[in-house]
């Protein structure tokens, strides 16, 4: 019952998180604090209850270590802050088991299946936004290709090279390298052309809201607000409200049901005995 507690809590949050990140491209910090709040909780009357202090100890643990991996990857661009305190909170949900090895080990799978499972999510996500928006789409891959152009004839002319690799060294495994360094420029030039016709909304400056990213500079009176990977701070959301215009900013793919993903698939390796530990 431990363990199905924790999942029925971590399960809640998620889907309210996923839900939340689909509609508004955000995900609301008291959200993730009250995950942390309610796990801690349930860990603390659990250990006082039954007398084991470790229970709680374990889930403390889980949450140091997320946080630190949470700011990590914030500070490396690849989650936005929302998705890094959502993390925070579930360091405090998945050390299920009763010891530390164990419970380590499920924390690294986690972050494993979450690498997966968000490229996967958002490979098929793109597929509908490139769907939804073919002819911008279209005309903006064939614009960045030509940027690419000769960059990508060279690597392309690397992987035909690189094909002689799985006969000498006699193995099929040795294909995958040919075929990465072919795919890598397409993979790029698809993510730019995705970025530049798919992902820019043009909003009125009280549609704006704290942490949108700006796509250009807006200069407000004799002030520039620049473009941050952080986002608009509420001082720069302030002076943009002055702005009398139409602003451009980048959207986000929603990456929060790529956490659901993860969790649904942990779930069932470890409570279905699948997972060796």
């Amino acid at each position: 019952m431990i363990d199905l507690f924790l999942v029925l809590i971590g399960f809640a949050w998620i889907v309210a998180a996923s839900v939340q990140d689909l509609r508004k491209r955000e995900v609301w910090n008291w959200l993730s604090f009250s995950l942390i709040i309610t796990a801690l909780a349930y860990r603390v009357f659990y250990a006082v209850y039954n007398s084991d202090l470790m229970f709680f100890v374990y889930g403390v643990l889980g949450l140091f270590i997320f946080i630190i991996l949470g700011y990590a990857l914030y500070y490396a661009r690849v989650f936005a802050g929302g998705d890094a305190k959502l993390l925070f909170g579930l360091g405090a949900i998945l050390p299920f088991s009763g010891s530390i090895i164990p419970n380590l080990m499920i924390l690294g799978i986690f972050i494993v299946l979450l690498l997966f499972s968000g490229s996967f999510y958002g490979l098929i996500y793109s597929f509908f936004l490139v769907l939804k928006n073919k002819k911008s789409f279209s005309a903006e891959f064939s614009k960045q290709f030509k940027g690419y152009k000769t960059f990508s004839c060279i690597l392309f002319v690397i992987s035909l090279a690189l094909l002689i690799l799985p006969i000498i060294m006699k193995n099929i495994i040795f294909l995958l390298f040919p075929i990465i360094i072919f795919l890598l420029p397409v993979l790029y030039i698809y993510g730019k052309a995705i970025e530049e016709s798919c992902m820019i909304q043009i909003l009125n400056s009280n549609q704006l809201t704290e942490g949108d990213w700006l796509y250009e500079n807006v200069k407000v009176g004799k002030k520039t607000i620049k473009p941050y990977w952080e986002g608009l701070s509420s001082e720069e959301l302030k002076i943009l409200r002055k702005y009398k215009g139409k602003i451009k900013v980048k959207v986000g793919i929603p990456f929060v049901p790529g956490f659901l993903i993860a969790f649904m698939v942990l779930v069932y390796l470890v409570m279905g005995g699948r997972a060796v530990f």
